[in-house]
């Protein structure tokens, strides 16, 4: 006969504990998958406007361009609203290009890892007055998409939080691989860390996540207070996926 439920023996504290396990682990799990799901989502609107929208525009640039030929040289009103709306078309073509690249960076497909980190470098310092820099490896590894996005999503957000917090002037971001593993480390030389690390407290919630992608591609993201100060963010991923 069955014991009533009050009456039943309570579970090891061994087994609550590795059911504790498995449900990090299934957690962890999870939001690896919906990641994937969302950047394979960001991938195809990107093509999309790309391919759609990118193309639109630059075939009525060129239409505009045509027709502005032919309108005689007296007629400056005319003239006047074709310069407008060449000016109109050329930003909105400036600003679709721009939310491909926030979507997906293509050079991260068809160029790799480093031509990826070397524009994302680059163009983030030109844009918010960083004094940043790339130190990247000669030949580029063979890493998968999936690692590539993680690891170029670790540099966005190390650059983001010198900016935004840290009220860094110069940042650095290093990648090394060895053959087994993949390091990428952001250094800045910002007001740093209050203590130690804080991916364990609250906030943070951009670097939280980060760091579930990490685990599901079996490797880690430690924020740190650097020696010399400033913040420093590493992520490092096997080579070869656990999965």
């Amino acid at each position: 006969m069955t014991e009533p439920a009050h009456l039943q023996p309570a579970p090891a504290s061994g087994s609550s504990s590795a059911s504790g396990v498995d449900r990090t682990a299934e957690l962890t799990d999870m939001l690896g998958y919906l990641a994937s799901c969302w950047d394979e989502e960001r991938r195809l609107l990107a093509r999309r406007l790309h391919d759609s929208l990118g193309s639109s525009m630059t075939a009525l640039s060129m239409h505009l361009a045509l027709l502005s030929q032919h309108i005689p040289a007296e007629n400056g009103p005319m003239r006047e609203r074709s310069a407008q709306m060449k000016s109109l078309l050329a930003n909105i073509i400036d600003t679709n290009r721009k939310m491909q690249l926030e979507l997906w960076n293509d050079k991260l497909e068809f160029l790799g890892l480093k031509a990826a980190l070397a524009e994302l470098v680059t163009e983030f310092g030109a844009a918010h007055g960083l004094k940043a820099r790339a130190s990247l490896p000669d030949e580029d590894g063979d890493y998968t998409r999936t690692q590539g996005v993680v690891l170029l999503r670790c540099a966005e957000e190390g650059l983001r939080n010198a900016v935004a917090h840290a009220g860094a002037t110069a940042a650095e971001v290093v990648l090394d691989d060895d053959g087994e593993q993949v390091m990428l480390t952001v250094r800045d030389n910002g007001a740093g860390l209050a203590h130690g690390r804080v991916l364990e407290s609250g906030g943070w919630h951009g670097l939280r996540l980060l760091r579930e992608r990490a685990r599901f591609l079996g490797g880690s993201l430690e924020l740190r207070r650097a020696e010399d100060g400033g913040a420093l963010l590493c992520m490092t991923l096997p080579k070869t996926p656990p999965r």
